[in-house]
């Protein structure tokens, strides 16, 4: 295969190898590659990743390139995925590695012969799956530590954290370990490091991506893709959201190509922005990167007003819930699992246990009253644009630095977590650089059900403002 001996190929989006590809090029197993080496030379800066399998992976790259090459001589089908360098995060299931959630109380002695559907849809598609990214225990938090893994770094400044908890999927599509990654969100895990590490990420509406099993952390729980280009989240959505019986909490199967209309713009769209949602405190570097990008939409040719949606802020509602899901947790591990969890981890079990049945209750109608809240606010506008999180990236450090709390778990962002509750879809796209060169993000609200028209109004802001790389 030739291509331009100026391309780094581990620079590439997914869409920008898959034409390689159909053209002849370049090869999955160039790309493939590629990306390995770039894994060996980069990753022990970062720690995105928990388990690389190269010789799969190559293996994976050969089959793959085998069908390009029947499919430029004679029009067989190809997949969406068709060749793709991608990680998947260590909370799925994945037939033939362990997934050890980022706990030492998980045994990898045991049958791993089972996919989830998000890696069973990736397959399909003709993915190269690379290995396992990193996440804190159970992605029980918002940074990406762990007493099994360490500490994931941010590839803006390794002295920063990646965010969590798919902070090895944030860190590794932003460092070029890989252009795509599935990552999962229950009070802002794909936007947060999306957010940190200048990607795009994307959490889909509730059971638009079919999961197996069902988080313990129930329906605040989705699954969505980390890029570094819409395009690519499109390409991904497509594939993750085809159906899967195993989830019987996932949405009617809709055949929709998400790549179809990605570039029709937002012209005419009425968009609500909430610098701070009612509530939150915001950095002012982060405030004057989301008030200029909202100028951008605007420009655009959407209609933008200044207005908050009107519910206070629900961090009890989210931790809450959170705390009681870990205690869960926690009470399925022998006691000697229990001995070798995170201090985090035990510190939200420990909180969970202090909340009654009816507790719980009076926290789920207060989800519902905000879930009716925002469907009747969504009504009125087609979209809600936020900051992604209300500071940058603060120092990467290990497991047990701060007492937990709520506001020690989640108070830094309070954009993201409610949109778990609400269950809307909803994405991080980078808008800006502060001072220190720290990513940040814009955060683009879309209606139940509306993943198409969330994806359409970040390519519209990409087109304007193109997602940079760090340099490392």
């Amino acid at each position: 295969m030739e291509h331009d001996a100026g391309t780094d190929l581990t620079s590439l989006t997914a869409t920008e190898l898959m034409r390689l590809y159909r053209a002849g090029d370049a090869s999955p197993v160039e790309a493939t590659v590629a990306v390995l080496e770039r894994i060996e030379r980069v990753d022990p800066a970062i720690n995105a990743y928990c388990l690389v399998d190269a010789e799969s992976a190559l293996s994976d790259a050969r089959a793959s390139e085998a069908r390009w090459t029947r499919h430029r001589a004679t029009g067989d089908p190809i997949g969406h995925l068709e060749g793709v360098p991608t990680s998947i995060k260590d909370l799925v299931l994945t037939r033939g590695w362990p997934t050890l959630r980022g706990s030492l109380a998980i045994d990898p002695d045991q049958p791993w012969d089972v996919d989830a559907p998000a890696t069973a849809r990736l397959r399909e598609a003709g993915a190269v799956l690379l290995g396992k990214t990193t996440t804190p225990e159970f992605g029980c938090k918002g940074e990406t530590n762990s007493l099994l893994t360490g500490i994931t770094r941010n590839p803006w400044n390794p002295e920063r954290t990646a965010g969590g908890s798919s902070g090895g999927s944030a860190a590794a599509v932003a460092a070029g370990l890989g252009p795509l990654s599935i990552g999962t969100d229950g009070a802002g895990s794909v936007r947060i490091p999306a957010g940190f590490c200048g990607g795009f990420g994307h959490k889909p509406s509730f059971g638009r991506v079919p999961a197996y099993p069902l988080s313990p952390f129930g329906t605040v729980s989705h699954l969505g893709p980390h890029t570094m280009s819409v395009a690519d989240a499109a390409l991904m959505l497509t594939v993750l959201s085809r159906p899967d019986s195993r989830d019987w909490t996932s949405l009617p199967y809709d055949p929709r190509d998400y790549s179809v209309g990605l570039d029709d713009g937002i012209r005419g769209l009425r968009v609500a922005y909430s610098p701070t949602l009612g509530y939150a405190d915001v950095h002012p570097e982060v405030a004057a990167s989301v008030d200029a990008a909202v100028g951008v939409l605007a420009e655009l040719g959407a209609h933008v007003e200044q207005v908050d949606p009107g519910f206070e802020d629900p961090l009890d509602i989210s931790t809450g819930l959170w705390f009681v899901s870990s205690r869960t947790v926690y009470e399925t591990l022998t006691p000697d699992g229990q001995e070798r969890t995170d201090p985090d981890f035990r510190a939200q079990a420990e909180l969970g246990a202090r909340l009654s049945a009816q507790d719980v209750q009076k926290l789920v109608l207060r989800r519902g009253a905000l879930g009716m809240l925002m469907r009747q606010f969504m009504e009125r506008y087609d979209l809600l644009v936020t900051p992604a999180l209300a500071v940058p990236a603060f120092e990467a450090r290990p497991a047990g630095s701060v007492p937990m709390t709520p506001e020690t778990m989640l108070g830094w962002t309070p954009f993201t977590y409610p949109f778990n509750l609400t269950q809307q879809p909803a994405c991080t796209i980078p808008c800006g650089l502060t001072a220190d060169g720290l990513p940040v993000g814009l955060q683009i609200v879309g209606p139940m059900f509306d993943d198409a028209l969330v994806l359409r109004a970040a390519r519209a802001f990409e087109s304007a403002r193109p997602i940079a790389r760090p340099t490392i």
